[in-house]
């Protein structure tokens, strides 16, 4: 059960009470919408908070005084929900239950999250140099290997194309190029200026009555100055138009990516049923699309779908031979047209179910995918708690699954290939 508290305007705390852990968690999210002008420095604020603070002045320090906090851990939270990017730090801690006699850990830890979030060392009016350099290579490092992995590479120009007029399109870490323009003093007065408009979402799990929780944490986000800017509500893909794109890089493998849209959303009765659908078309090892291309034609070195349930957007991605892409491209259209007409089995539609049902019962499991699940949820507007998803799964019928494909529209096919190669002739 999720409890609310209201703390201060534009600061809301969700509560999990949960005995089940030794170990508790709370998280700080800055809710910004999602901007080229600002991803990349939103992406870089966590992890220069957490190299320092006025009282513990570099790495070591902060990891002695983790250390003493019954070994308690602080890590960057950088998310992109929707049309919101979020940016804060992550906490793990024991729960107090399990202190010795006299010792607090809740106390010290939120203290400790204050001195992270509100006491940076400052130089020449900005962050430490030393500090944001640092964490700016870091940074260009984690987006560089993002365009390194060409899977992930693919999957992100295909939604860059399809959403290059919605934000969703924006990579969660920003630009390189934005990255490495980053400059100390702006990156401090950007942090002040979302510091005292964003929106603030904690969501604490572990043992601790709600209502201590949300005194404890109060004081920490009366920040003078404050006036939260109101966040405008999540949308579906704001449509441009599709088509087909070729690019070529030194791949020994082909990438195939196709992108669907249709108007069931999250935020739409027929969720369950698409849910259901994407997984049962290609979410799995059961799958029709894993199961027919993969294991029984031989089409492709891997292939899967996603659903971004709050734009309205479903994916395939295949790795294939470079000579193989309208054939695998046919092949994908041809098992999702079998979905519109409802000729998968029942064993193939339970298996789908499963799968999800699955993934649900799991969220319970630990205090971090509890924190995961919920907070997203909170963040996309979603209302369905877990029990309520798997309940409007096991409702969903073929009829209704089929209706979902049928929603399906193709608006782009994006294909990285690999490169001609120049082969020398012998001369004559």
């Amino acid at each position: 059960m999720i409890e609310t508290h209201f703390l201060l305007p534009g600061v809301v705390l969700h509560c999990c009470r949960d005995a089940r852990f030794k170990q508790g968690c709370l998280s700080v999210q800055l809710v910004r919408p999602m901007a080229g002008s600002e991803a990349a420095m939103n992406a870089l604020i966590p992890t220069v908070l957490l190299r320092g603070t006025t009282r513990h002045a570099d790495l070591r320090s902060i990891t002695m005084a983790l250390d003493d906090l019954y070994g308690a851990a602080v890590s960057p939270l950088v998310r992109r929900v929707g049309d919101y990017q979020t940016t804060g730090l992550y906490c793990s801690f024991m729960d107090q239950r399990f202190a010795l006699p006299g010792d607090r850990v809740q106390e010290p830890m939120i203290g400790f999250l204050r001195e992270l979030l509100l006491e940076s060392p400052l130089e020449n009016g900005g962050f430490r140099r030393e500090f944001v350099e640092s964490e700016k290579r870091n940074l260009i490092s984690s987006i560089e290997c993002e365009l390194n992995d060409k899977q992930v590479y693919a999957m992100g120009r295909l939604l860059k194309t399809m959403c290059r007029e919605d934000s969703f399109g924006l990579p969660r870490l920003g630009e390189k190029e934005q990255a490495a323009a980053i400059d100390p003093v702006e990156l401090y007065r950007h942090y002040q200026k979302i510091l005292l408009e964003s929106q603030i979402v904690l969501f604490y799990v572990g043992s601790a009555e709600p209502g201590e929780v949300a005194d404890l944490l109060r004081p920490v986000f009366d920040l003078p100055g404050r006036k939260p800017q109101p966040l405008a509500p999540q949308t579906g893909l704001r449509e441009s138009p599709g088509g087909e794109i070729t690019e070529t890089m030194e791949v020994t493998q082909g990438k195939l990516c196709l992108g669907f849209t249709t108007p069931i959303t999250n935020q739409t009765t027929e969720f369950a049923a698409m849910q259901l659908l994407t997984t049962l078309f290609g979410g799995g090892m059961t799958s029709k699309l894993f199961m027919n291309l993969r294991e029984k034609q031989s089409l492709c070195y891997s292939i899967g779908s996603n659903y971004y349930s709050s734009k309205g957007i479903i994916t395939v991605s295949a790795g294939i031979d470079c000579d193989k892409k309208e054939l695998v491209r046919d092949e994908i259209l041809r098992q999702l047209e079998l979905c519109r007409r409802g000729e998968f089995t029942e064993q193939e539609l339970n298996a789908a179910r499963e799968y999800l049902v699955s993934g649900l019962r799991a969220v319970h499991d630990s205090p971090s995918s509890i924190e995961s699940y919920y907070a997203t949820a909170a963040l996309s507007a979603s209302k369905l708690t877990p029990a309520e998803y798997i309940d409007a799964l096991c409702a969903v019928t073929a009829r209704q699954a089929a209706q979902a494909a049928e929603t399906l529209k193709l608006h782009t096919v994006y294909f990285l290939t690999e490169q001609e190669r120049n082969i020398p002739h012998d001369p004559v």
